[in-house]
């Protein structure tokens, strides 16, 4: 039993077979342990969290991680010293809590376009026919949405999703088995150092199925059949889509911030403050700008127009014009006829230049506000420092008088017309580029119902996955790397690359995996992190946006969060760039080398790489000279890179040196690190203990003779006094036998509670022998314990 200096407990300590060795010459002989045979420096096995030595990093953590296990060992190094190392694996809180934050959102997000939808206004029978459609399938889309949020609401269990459940509906957007794997080294002549891994399920819609493919194959062809559509439809490419679904979301926040900023100004005028007058306007004009800027776009221009077609009889309804009665006039002209009603008229037949004019008293409006503004504040320091025979004559000196003797109702009074012209202007162009915007959504929606949705629902099922071993993964690293100046002018002047490990093969369903998965990760691009400063115990991060563009808030303790830069206290966003690289290594790889394909994998490799080179040079364009140079001289990323690159590009079998590479890279970046398979347990335990083995003996010297032993350690069920103990945690079966049945299935490390990860692969020769010397080569590493025994 452990306690903390308070006296409570915090935690339990049990000791398995421990053997001393003699203290000689002030070196200890080795600690041995028998595991099934195998002779493993292993100390004890606990399940105390580790210790923190800030008592405001205690909520941060508990956020984000829950139910640790651990064990402690101690190897000997290449000097025959020992060093101490402490492994550990939680579950993470945020594979609920994220994905109900996120269905949260995408629910009011997709509320609101159907509102949009129903407000869009009158249409030709043609298209208000295919809008009720659309809205039919779309409220049903929400009701189930609905649904899965109110049942994953009741989960109140586990704090983690089996494998075993990822065919449940309910629970398809929440993660499979993510958790923290965090390795801490304690060496005798190096700094102590933290190595931590998130390991996950791919992400991917397993309740739906891999029949027809994954994300990468379906998007591609659902574009492709749509760029081929008949008259019927107008096509707009993803990227305009995405663009409009942008604009909507800026004028809905820029609106009301306008609105809200040009009360404020009327407020100043009639508190006759000429600072707070400046400083409201400086802000009304900033917004202001943004939002004229929104509408340059020639995708509304175009959009007005697709529209004008849709009405009833071509005509697009134009409300006056505030200050042109030309105009008004003008538009009283008959609508010329109809031609067909899907068809996009000639310019000759809609009056384009009207939106410019429109879109341009926006503009207008305000610098008659400014010019107001600045006026009254001229008039307002003339008037204050004149003794009434100045040089302006009796119109300035008359003004004077009028500021001095009347100034609350004549600030007020003069820029409130302005004021309510800007919101007249800025409300008609909402209304015409919301209508317009929209109809473009709609063409998206109307095309294939309910096969649209069905991609929408896929493509938010995954990214719903991916989003929360992000989240995790950031936190825990922001946590680990708070106090290193360097890390953080890094995240807020660069960015962190996130490096996704994939160990899926391009075989039967696990190629609609992959293709699931690249695309879940790639769209964790349009994902940004804010830090704010936690003003309650409640330190759960906090999402907002909308499909496009999302933004974590991460909330910090007070002492934590006053040691940031100022930039990232001030909310600046943080980037983060997903990179994936996918190695087959199963016995199914072996088959798609042989018999299949694996472009897919070659593709992703090659593009993630690009990215990863990108990501390369931007660090090194931005980041300070001086530590440019010392960064250069501890890392040699450079020949890591085109080592990485000769890789890729050499297409050899089961190529496991580029997982490698792209680790080591990621992690002298001060990436977040992850690695998956089909469920984070068979190929993810054995690339996980291989690669903290690995470093022990790269960064840690760890003695040659006991690269072996190490990695059984990390890798063997323990079977200690008569074969119970603390293996009882490891749900044994019933016969009491410590091997797992004869049926080639791996144990459920998590849902088994296992420490490592750890389980006993018992093959009965079924293993591909190519599979199997591909493991024994990488690294010099025996996977291969015996001929019929594989342990990890």
């Amino acid at each position: 039993m452990i306690t903390s200096d308070g006296g409570k407990v915090v935690g339990t300590i049990q000791v398995s077979v421990v053997k001393m060795g003699e203290i000689e010459d002030g070196e200890a002989d080795h600690i041995t342990t028998d595991v099934q045979g195998q002779k493993c420096a292993l100390v004890c096995e606990c399940t105390a969290p580790e210790t923190v030595s800030r008592k405001d990093n205690l909520p941060f953590l508990n956020a984000v991680l829950k139910n640790p296990v651990c064990k402690l060992y101690r190897f000997p190094t290449s000097d025959n010293k020992w060093m101490r190392i402490r492994e550990q694996m939680s579950e993470s809180i945020l594979s609920f809590h994220i994905p109900k934050e996120l269905i949260s959102l995408q629910i009011k997000e997709d509320l609101c376009r159907n509102q949009e939808l129903k407000e869009l206004g009158e249409l030709s029978p043609h298209w208000d026919n295919l809008r009720k459609n659309v809205l039919t399938h779309c409220d049903q889309m929400v009701n189930m949405y609905q649904d899965i949020l109110t049942e994953l609401s009741k989960e109140t269990g586990s704090s983690f999703k089996s494998s075993s459940s990822k065919g449940e509906k309910t629970l398809e957007f929440v993660p499979i088995n993510l958790h923290l794997q965090r390795m801490h080294v304690h060496s005798p002549h190096l700094k102590d150092a933290l190595y931590d891994v998130i390991t996950v399920g791919a992400p991917a819609a397993h309740f739906q199925g891999f029949k027809n493919g994954g994300l990468r194959k379906l998007l591609h062809r659902f574009e492709t059949e749509r760029r081929n559509t008949g008259y019927q439809f107008i096509y707009y490419s993803p990227e305009n889509t995405a663009k409009a679904k942008e604009v909507l979301s800026n004028i809905n926040q820029l609106q009301p911030l306008i609105a809200t900023h040009a009360d404020l100004l009327l407020n100043s005028a009639s508190q006759h403050s000429p600072d707070s007058l400046k400083n409201s306007l400086k802000m009304l004009s900033e917004k202001t700008e943004l939002f004229v800027h929104a509408f340059k776009d020639q995708l509304v221009r175009s959009a007005l127009l697709a529209l004008y077609t849709a009405r009833p009889g071509g005509v697009l309804k134009k409300p006056p014009s505030p200050k042109n009665s030309t105009e008004e006039s003008s538009s009283q002209d008959p609508p010329p006829p109809m031609r067909r009603q899907d068809s996009i008229p000639h310019h000759s037949d809609y009056d384009e230049e009207e939106w410019d004019r429109v879109w341009a008293h926006v503009g207008k409006s305000l610098n008659c506000i400014i010019a107001m503004v600045d006026k009254l504040i001229e008039r307002d320091g003339s008037g204050e420092g004149d003794d009434g025979s100045g040089k302006d004559g009796e119109k300035g000196h008359s003004l004077g008088d009028s500021v001095i003797t009347h100034p609350q109702e004549d600030w007020y009074e003069q820029l409130y017309p302005l004021i309510l012209t800007l919101k007249d202007c800025m409300g008609e162009v909402v209304n015409r580029a919301k209508q317009s915007l929209t109809f473009v959504l709609l063409q998206e929606l109307a095309y294939s119902l309910p096969q649209c949705l069905m991609l929408t629902l896929r493509r938010d099922v995954v990214f719903s996955q991916a989003l929360a071993g992000l989240v995790c993964g950031f936190i825990i690293k922001l946590h680990t790397s708070l106090y290193d100046p360097g890390f953080l002018e890094q995240l807020h002047t660069v960015g962190l690359i996130v490096q996704y490990e994939g160990l899926l093969s391009t075989y039967s369903e696990e190629i609609g995996m992959l293709e699931d998965m690249a695309v879940g990760i790639s769209d964790l691009k349009k994902v940004a992190f804010k830090i704010t400063e936690a003003t309650s115990n409640d330190v759960l991060p906090v999402i907002t946006g909308r499909r496009e563009h999302y933004v974590v808030e991460v909330k910090l303790p007070g002492r934590m969060f006053e040691s940031l830069p100022l930039q990232i206290k001030e909310g600046q966003l943080l980037h983060v760039y997903p990179v994936l690289f996918n190695v087959g290594i199963n016995e199914q790889q072996t088959l798609a080398e042989r018999f299949g394909d694996v472009s897919l994998q070659e593709s992703i490799n090659q593009e993630n790489f690009e990215l990863l080179k990108e990501y390369y040079t931007v660090f090194m364009e931005k980041m300070p000279p001086d530590y440019i140079s010392h960064f250069q001289e501890q890392n040699d990323l450079k020949g890591l890179l085109e080592n990485l690159q000769q890789n890729i590009q050499a297409k050899k079998r089961k190529n496991v040196e580029i997982m490698w590479l792209a680790a080591t890279i990621c992690r002298k970046l001060n990436g977040i690190r992850f690695t998956c398979c089909k469920s984070a347990k068979d190929r993810t335990s054995m690339s996980v203990t291989l690669e903290q083995c690995s470093i022990l003996r790269d960064e840690h010297q760890l003695h040659k003779d006991f690269f072996i032993r190490a990695l059984d350690c990390m890798r063997s069920v323990m079977v200690l006094g008569g074969g119970r103990g603390f293996a009882e945690l490891f749900a044994l079966p019933s016969d009491g036998q410590s091997q797992p049945p004869d049926s080639g299935c791996f144990w459920n490390i998590t849902k088994l509670r296992i420490f490592g990860p750890c389980a006993v692969y018992h093959s009965g020769g079924s293993r591909d022998p190519e599979f199997l010397r591909t493991l024994q080569k990488f690294q010099d590493t025996h996977w291969i314990k015996e001929k019929k025994k594989l342990v990890f």
